[in-house]
């Protein structure tokens, strides 16, 4: 006689919806897209161009297209909330109130967007030298 084990049925989990659950599945879904823009990066600047062909007007010369200039504000924002998220995570280990915790996860995505929405700016604005 031979028995079998049926596996056990899955269940739910009902996950709550904070800021923890909101930063972790935006980690997940920013590295997504972060990862290609990344390496395009790396391969377009450091391969096919060269790092000692990049100059202003070469950026000027870029930046005249509006897509790279998404590109590099996706890839400034996505970098850089990886970072601030990394610091946070850090910054878990030392601060044991879950106020202040709180407090300082805020105060890290305020500066997050203040930075990148400066970031954006000069590079929107950025224009090409006379």
């Amino acid at each position: 006689m031979t028995t079998t084990t049926q596996p056990p049925a899955p269940r739910r989990v009902d996950v709550p919806k904070n800021f923890e659950t909101v930063a972790w599945n935006m980690m997940r879904y920013s590295a997504f897209l972060l990862i290609p823009l990344a390496w395009g990066h790396l391969i377009l600047q450091d391969i096919i161009v060269g790092v000692h062909s990049i100059d202003l007007d070469y950026v000027a010369m870029r930046w005249d297209l509006l897509a790279w200039r998404i590109y590099d504000i996706l890839l400034l924002a996505f970098a850089f909330a990886h970072g601030m998220n990394g610091v946070r995570q850090v910054l878990r280990d030392y601060i044991h109130s879950p106020k202040a915790f709180t407090v300082v996860s805020y105060l890290l995505l305020i500066a997050w967007f203040l930075i990148s929405a400066m970031g954006a700016i000069a590079i929107i604005a950025g224009t090409r030298p006379a």
